[in-house]
């Protein structure tokens, strides 16, 4: 039995997880930050407040699931991208955790980004683990971030990434969140509006974004939901605007972008969750959602990495 930890303390959810390599199981544990009503979001002292004292809780109910295995590595994500540059406060939290566990423990522990966890649980849980042999397409959609990233892994370098695609100003988990707290949702807001708009019909047809290749921009779907609410538009009808829009915009991409490269795509981020997007993609060919939970932030990915780097496996 060889067992691994992984820590994530993104600016959304403090998260740890336990992944047995030998046997691919898999446990989890995680809280959602706390934001006040109305807000969008929390500053990065308050974010970093919440998983210290959110950690211990969270990786005791963890053990407490899992039994009290004894720990080959541990792997956290330190930074939100892997490029210079990149920094988050939040993130220390569980490097903090993880350096700590490892010194105790007297094994190694390993840095990834927040994005290369987010890809790593999402293939594993799609079970796609071998595209990892070739390179492959992949949405980063979430909160802070809609891109579209070509990867590939080589000897040490796990998930290399190039950015292709995406957008050029608000990411779609920014426009849906900022639609869910205009109608008293809240936050993050995805699964309430997702939920809100249901089966419902969009008050209009969805938004056409301006494409510049594989880049787009949302900036004018806030403003048209926005002009919706204000006009009085039912609540559940503008959600639904907003919903499929944005799966109208990434399936647009997508396709360009798979009969460019011809290559599968996967997606992960907590936005990756919804009905509307998933719905809009059935049936094709060539494409993988993250699965049971583990496509929003998690720290599965963490320790499925470090098992990899730790284990030499590609």
């Amino acid at each position: 039995m060889a067992i691994y930890l992984g820590f994530d303390t993104s600016n959304y959810k403090t998260s740890a997880a336990l992944f047995d390599s030998q046997t691919g199981k898999a446990w989890g544990e995680s809280r959602f930050l706390q934001v006040p009503e109305g807000s969008l979001g929390l500053r990065q002292s308050e974010a970093l407040f919440q998983h210290v004292r959110s950690l211990g809780q969270i990786t005791e109910s963890l053990f407490e699931k899992a039994g009290r295995l004894p720990l080959a590595a541990v792997g956290y994500s330190a930074r939100p991208r892997n490029q210079e540059g990149s920094y988050m406060p939040c993130f220390l939290a569980g490097e903090m955790a993880a350096r700590t566990a490892a010194a105790a423990g007297g094994m190694p522990a390993f840095a990834f980004s927040h994005q290369q966890g987010h890809i790593a649980s999402a293939l594993w849980s799609a079970n796609c683990l071998h595209w990892m042999k070739g390179p492959f397409l992949s949405w980063h959609l979430s909160g802070g971030t809609t891109e579209l990233l070509r990867v590939e892994s080589r000897p040490g370098e796990l998930l290399e990434v190039q950015v292709i695609g995406g957008t050029q100003d608000a990411s779609a988990g920014q426009i849906i969140d900022r639609a869910g707290v205009a109608m008293g949702l809240p936050f993050p807001c995805g699964a309430h509006l997702d939920k809100l708009a249901g089966e419902e019909k969009p008050a209009e047809k969805p938004f056409a974004a301006k494409m510049q290749g594989l880049f787009f921009s949302l900036s004018g779907l806030e403003n048209k939901f926005k002009a919706l609410l204000d006009k009085g538009c039912p609540k559940e009808q503008a959600a639904a605007f907003v919903t499929q829009s944005i799966a109208e915009t990434v399936y647009r991409v997508t396709k360009k972008a798979q009969k460019e490269e011809g290559l599968p795509v996967l997606f992960s981020g907590g936005v990756s969750a919804s009905s509307q997007l998933q719905k809009r993609f059935e049936g094709k060919d060539q494409v993988a959602f993250a699965q049971n939970g583990w496509g929003g932030d998690n720290a599965l990915g963490a320790a499925l990495l470090a098992a990899m780097w730790k284990e030499g496996v590609l």
